[in-house]
């Protein structure tokens, strides 16, 4: 994880003046038996560190604990409240105005991490000035581009997805016996109610088994440049 936080000193935010910051939101829950807890907040760390270096931004440490509730009784899994999220997100925003920042570009590596839907909107009732990443259509055009088997319904927990993105940024962090946990729960309607103990039993829906390292590249590529329309938002903003 080292290498996903970013190592930037005072003088060189100074000299870049961007008015943009990337922040990273992952999570601390259960992935399996082969996958780390730390998963999420790889895979949004890894997403932010491809945008804010590929235009220039003020990359952000990581936020590695959120809303996981849906996890909870699977071991290793720890949660914050949605409100604590809440407030540290907007606190974080304030903290950037407070230093000549105006923009932020929230990178979400958690699904579960609904609020953060409610803190954009918030804070763009006076203007566009925070954008949540990747949205839907992002991740779908990245799935496209990448050529990824599984849809994102199917692919909704330690999948095809998230295996590529760790092959190709941090492969040392995937233990062996990733290709027998495949696992499918295409329909999980009350999923909010059972969490993801109903559907599953080893923690994952997906198929790991189809995770590359290439597609892993092509994923980021993708997403980087998806990333473009958000932040001309944000900058005209």
């Amino acid at each position: 994880m080292d290498a996903l936080i970013t190592a930037a000193t005072s003088a060189d935010e100074r000299r870049r003046e961007a008015k943009v910051a990337v922040l990273p939101v992952g999570s601390f829950e259960q992935h399996g038996d082969h996958l780390p807890l730390t998963t999420d907040t790889v895979v949004a760390s890894l997403i932010a560190q491809r945008v804010a270096t590929d235009y220039d931004l003020f990359l952000l440490p990581p936020i590695t604990v959120s809303c996981s509730h849906e996890h909870a009784h699977m071991p290793g899994t720890v949660s914050i409240s949605a409100a604590t999220l809440y407030a540290v997100i907007n606190d974080i925003w304030k903290s950037l105005q407070a230093s000549g920042v105006p923009g932020l570009l929230i990178v979400n590596g958690h699904g579960g991490n609904y609020v953060l839907s409610n803190v954009v909107q918030e804070a763009n009732t006076s203007g566009p000035r925070v954008a949540l990443f990747p949205v839907r259509e992002d991740w779908h055009q990245a799935r496209t581009d990448a050529g990824l088997e599984s849809s994102g319904t199917e692919d909704m927990h330690g999948g095809e997805l998230e295996v590529s993105l760790l092959l190709h940024g941090a492969p040392h962090l995937i233990r062996d016996g990733i290709e027998q946990d495949d696992h499918s729960a295409p329909d999980r309607p009350h999923l909010l109610t059972l969490g993801m103990a109903g559907y599953t039993a080893n923690g994952i829906i997906g198929q790991p088994s189809l995770g590359t390292a290439a597609k892993g590249g092509l994923l980021l590529e993708s997403l980087s440049r998806s990333a473009a329309a958000h932040l001309t938002i944000l900058t005209k903003g």
